[in-house]
């Protein structure tokens, strides 16, 4: 398997930049413009990250699929953007990136205010579980990926569940590591949650996708989209948001565009 074979060059003794083959980054910077704007010393930290990110997250392709390098960099790339100046390993929890050619469909359960369950398929981009697994739609990372000014990019937005999730609950609230940063967060997020559903509620344009609206999960999962691809934006209408995500994150990308 591809997987495995990437997987086994980042196994032994080597360093990082010694087997992260040339031809790799010349596919990021074509898959991934963001990449090449990084700074050259986060470049580095980044292939370090994808090396670790791959040794412990299996991908399988589905629905006849055909898994490339491509595929895999462009999504251990993108996932790895979140968690730059993260020590140890990336995202413990996650198990296998399940990708699908396109978008797939998934069974939701909904339960109304009788109490009554319904079921119903769902089409999706992406999806991210509590138990260890990520599912994409292969032609969504790509497009998201390709285009970096729209802040929208799907395997931000199912990562930073993963991420939301480590603390043991997706409820908008990821883990930050100290009763002062909790605070600080629960204070900066939900003022600008409960703004930035008024704003719609009232008709108004918004430059965070209304779907972060649907509960703080998503807000955050959204507002990490904006994060990463319309910082100065943000920073600008929202600066006490964008200085909570900064420091969560640990970079600035209003300075890399």
């Amino acid at each position: 398997m591809i997987w495995e074979r990437i997987q086994a060059l980042f196994s032994g003794e080597d360093e990082v930049e010694a087997v992260f083959k040339e031809g790799w980054k010349e596919l990021l910077v074509e898959n991934l413009p963001l990449y090449s704007i990084l700074p050259d010393e986060l470049k580095v930290r980044l292939h370090d990250r994808i090396a670790k990110f791959i040794r412990s997250t299996r991908f399988e392709a589905c629905n006849g699929l055909e898994l490339t390098e491509g595929m895999i960099l462009t999504v251990a790339a993108q996932a790895c953007m979140l968690i730059l100046n993260r020590e140890g390993e990336p995202y413990p929890e996650l198990n296998t990136v399940y990708l699908y050619p396109t978008t797939f469909s998934s069974v939701q359960k909904r339960q109304n205010a009788y109490g009554i369950v319904t079921e119903g398929e769902v089409h999706r981009l992406g999806e991210s579980w509590s138990h260890g697994t990520v599912v994409l739609a292969w032609d969504s990372v790509e497009q998201g990926a390709r285009n970096i000014h729209d802040a929208r990019n799907v395997t931000f937005h199912e990562f930073a569940h993963q991420l939301d999730h480590e603390d043991g609950q997706t409820d908008g609230a990821p883990g930050l590591g100290s009763r002062a940063a909790y605070q600080s967060w629960a204070r900066v997020f939900s003022a600008n949650y409960e703004d930035f559903r008024e704003q719609l509620e009232q008709g108004k344009r918004t430059l965070i996708d209304p779907y972060g609206a649907t509960e703080p999960a998503e807000f955050f999962a959204v507002v990490t989209e904006t994060f990463f691809e319309k910082p100065k934006q943000l920073s600008e209408k929202r600066p006490d948001l964008y200085g909570e995500l900064e420091k969560f994150y640990g970079v600035d990308p209003k300075e890399w565009f």
